[in-house]
């Protein structure tokens, strides 16, 4: 096995080993989160299509108002609140969940944790 040389290039190999595994379908759409340093989002993806049927993401001027700081765990929270409004608005209401090669931990989990409930069954 090859050393990568940077933390992103290894995340990046992890996602796509993820991706070979998770689809998502009209029935469960894939739930994607992405981080970065300073902003957070995540998409319902109908992978079957290539559309993305919800997103949410910290780069919007609505929600950035709302928050202190556009990549701490107050914005992961609303977040996942506001993609699984938008999801189960649009009749979603069971998804696949794609971490995108993140740690399950901190603000991924919190995502996660918050679109349950509000309505997103993983």
């Amino acid at each position: 096995m090859i050393k990568k040389s940077s933390r992103s290039e290894a995340r990046a190999d992890k996602h796509f080993r993820i991706r070979n595994k998770v689809h998502g379908t009209v029935e469960r759409p894939r739930l994607c989160v992405f981080k970065s340093l300073k902003y957070i989002s995540a998409q319902v993806i109908n992978d079957e299509t290539g559309h993305t049927m919800a997103s949410a993401s910290t780069l919007e001027k609505e929600l950035a108002v709302k928050l202190k700081s556009t990549s701490n765990m107050d914005a992961a929270k609303l977040i996942g609140e506001v993609v699984a409004k938008r999801a189960v608005e649009k009749g979603i209401k069971a998804v696949v969940f794609d971490r995108s090669g993140y740690i399950y931990h901190g603000k991924v989990k919190m995502i996660a944790d918050t679109a349950r409930e509000n309505g997103l069954e993983f």
